[in-house]
């Protein structure tokens, strides 16, 4: 769906783009200014994304956020991304979410999470080390450098 707004196939209200992203509003907005920052080539998900691309939508969304944020009178913002079927993308493009929020307004994204059961310290720390084994592991992180 979204390669064919960006090929112009369909109606869309952009508000930014350039050569690598285009950002337009949602069609369903959380509320009103609800915009969608998206990679004109198509990625589905954010493990696809090459780093320079993701760093520019990056850049892209936090240039927006206050302009978002002014001309829809919010106070607040949500940056969502939805990576995954089981992550509730639903639109198999990656994007990002920048939803202007007021007190009040209704929408929810509870966390902590109602549901969750808190881990204790052993459990968190097993974690922790199973990731950090992982990120010096060359054959897990193809090479990766952190820090």
């Amino acid at each position: 769906m979204f390669c064919d707004l960006i090929r112009g196939a369909a109606e869309v209200s952009i508000c930014y783009e350039d050569a690598t992203a285009i950002a337009f509003l949602d069609i369903q907005p959380v509320n009103p200014g609800h915009v969608l920052v998206v990679p004109r080539e198509h990625y589905e998900v954010l493990q696809d994304i090459p780093k320079a691309v993701g760093a520019h939508l990056y850049q892209v969304a936090t240039k927006l956020i206050p302009l978002v944020q002014t001309a829809s009178n919010a106070t607040d913002m949500n940056i969502v991304v939805n990576s995954g079927a089981a992550a509730g993308q639903n639109v198999m493009h990656y994007h990002i979410h920048l939803i202007p929020r007021k007190e009040g307004d209704g929408f929810d994204v509870p966390l902590p999470f109602p549901g969750s059961v808190m881990p204790n310290r052993q459990q968190l720390d097993a974690m922790a080390a199973r990731i950090g084994s992982m990120l010096r592991d060359p054959l897990q992180n193809d090479g990766m450098k952190l820090g």
